[in-house]
């Protein structure tokens, strides 16, 4: 064996055992799960593209398509909650097959739409599909994985969704020169071999009930409104929604309003992508090494400096630097809000929990345009900055609050056998 052989083999062996407390110990039915997440992310070509399709190749106004988009919203709403709930009910591997298989119905019945009426039907299945199964696959990661690794699975899968829309980013605009109707089929192969992954590897994951714990469970449930701990959650992760869509929404009228180019903008959120894909494995470690309430927030506070910092800066640097630093705090925010969710939920009602919270952070989506609109016409984009260091401010002290509030439960995860752990 050569020295450059025997070099490349130990640097492989030195990326493993660097992985192993990332990624080891978690069991092969997530894996899975992951798997499909990937998979359907860097298949997700429709989406990105509907309001480009609809326009430039099927002639429709600007008006029809805002209205396709709205039912695309509603749509994904409705699916987070009654997903959430079905899964509870039925089961997380029915739910995550009939999404799957809503999703390729949708995709076909949309790329083959010739009429209005049809392209909106379409679309609402569309939106019913790919959102049902969030708060399912949510759900069975909290019954397949011990509390204390909630917080890394869930950052991985996060991790594994940003890829595969970095993938699907760079690859749609090129099927889409193929044809747009390559768009809907590659997606829907995607939603296909993602079905076939769970009926093949994932097994129903929901907890066998009892007499005593489904009148436990369900009673919890039923007083999601009674539960003060996740309805302090609730309340944060409307702030967290509202901030996390300035980026999208404010960044690019601030950068317009510096002279500043769409290209500008794109160069300058290309920076979240690349954080993210560099920097979700060493944070989820860091992070992990702390209360999930405290993680998330500090977490928030380095989010809502990033975004104050915004008003600030006014050049493709300065902004890149700002993204660079609210990226940071998305890391570690958005699977520690699902692993708090996991933790407070009853072992027969996480797929409602899940839903709630999903349903809410679509609120905050659907919330943040007309606010920020709104301030941006009466006082100009400075203040949309200033009013994100209010939130976050908020925010945070909410996750502290939670700390307070919420007492050490016993562990609520489905048993998974030994032969069922990678590494």
């Amino acid at each position: 064996m050569s020295k450059s052989d025997r070099a490349v083999r130990r640097g492989a062996r030195r990326l493993v055992t660097s992985l192993r407390p990332t990624v080891g110990g978690l069991p092969r039915s997530y894996w899975w799960l992951w798997g499909g997440m990937l998979i359907t992310s860097a298949g997700g070509f429709v989406v990105p593209f509907l309001a480009i399709y609809l326009t430039t190749q099927r002639g429709y106004s600007a008006s029809f398509t805002g209205l396709t988009l709205a039912v695309f919203g509603v749509g994904s709403g409705i699916a987070s909650l009654l997903g959430g709930v079905l899964a509870d009910r039925i089961g997380r591997r029915a739910v995550l097959l009939a999404s799957e298989a809503f999703a390729v119905t949708g995709m076909v019945l949309l790329g083959t739409a010739r009429s209005p009426a049809l392209v909106l039907l379409g679309t609402l299945v569309v939106g019913l599909g790919l959102n049902a199964s969030r708060p399912a696959r949510a759900a069975a990661v909290a019954d397949l994985v011990d509390e204390a690794d909630r917080p890394r699975a869930y950052s991985l899968l996060y991790w594994a969704t940003n890829l595969g829309f970095s993938a699907a980013a760079v690859t749609a605009g090129a099927a889409a020169e193929h044809g747009f109707l390559t768009l809907f089929v590659v997606n829907a192969l995607a939603n296909v071999a993602a079905g076939a992954m769970v009926y093949r590897w994932v097994p129903e994951t929901r907890p066998e009930k009892t007499a005593t714990s489904e009148e436990t469970s369900a009673g919890r449930t039923r007083g999601v409104h009674r539960d003060r701990p996740f309805l302090v959650l609730l309340g944060s992760v409307l702030l967290l929604g509202l901030l996390f869509q300035q980026p999208l929404v404010a960044l690019p009228l601030t950068m317009t309003a510096d002279h500043l180019s769409p290209a500008d903008y794109g160069l300058v959120m290309m920076m979240n992508g690349l954080v993210i894909a560099v920097l979700q494995l060493p944070l989820t470690r860091l992070a992990g090494r702390m209360r999930p309430e405290i993680a998330l927030a500090a977490a928030t506070l380095v989010t809502g400096t990033g975004l104050g910092l915004t008003a600030v800066v006014h050049s493709v640097p300065g902004y890149a630097a700002t993204v660079v630093l609210w990226s940071l705090g998305e890391i570690v925010v958005w699977p520690t809000c699902m692993a708090l969710v996991a933790a407070l939920a009853p072992a027969h009602g996480h797929g409602t929990y899940q839903g709630w919270f999903l349903s809410v952070w679509s609120a905050s989506v659907a919330l943040a345009p007309l606010l920020s609109g709104q301030l941006i016409q009466a006082f100009g984009s400075a203040v949309v900055w200033a009013a994100c260091v209010v939130l976050a401010l908020s925010a945070a002290s909410a996750h502290l609050v939670l700390a307070r509030l919420r007492r050490p439960t016993p562990l609520a995860t489905a048993s998974v056998d030994t032969d069922l752990s990678v590494g």
